[in-house]
């Protein structure tokens, strides 16, 4: 299985309650904050949702 690391790089201020909740479901929730997960659809659609507060590496 393929890996990811996500990495929150902006602010969840200012963003809808939803993103909000996406990010905590990603384990990130400050900045600088990293989390290394298995690539599947529901954690692309994540990303997809919330891409712009965030920056995807392979792993």
């Amino acid at each position: 299985m393929e890996k990811v690391k996500v990495t929150q790089v902006r602010s969840q201020i200012g963003t809808i309650p939803k993103h909000r909740k996406t990010l905590k479901a990603l384990g990130l929730g400050r900045i600088g904050k990293e989390r290394v997960h298995t690539k599947s659809p529901v954690l692309d659609g994540m990303i997809r949702q919330v891409g712009y507060l965030l920056k995807v590496e392979k792993v």
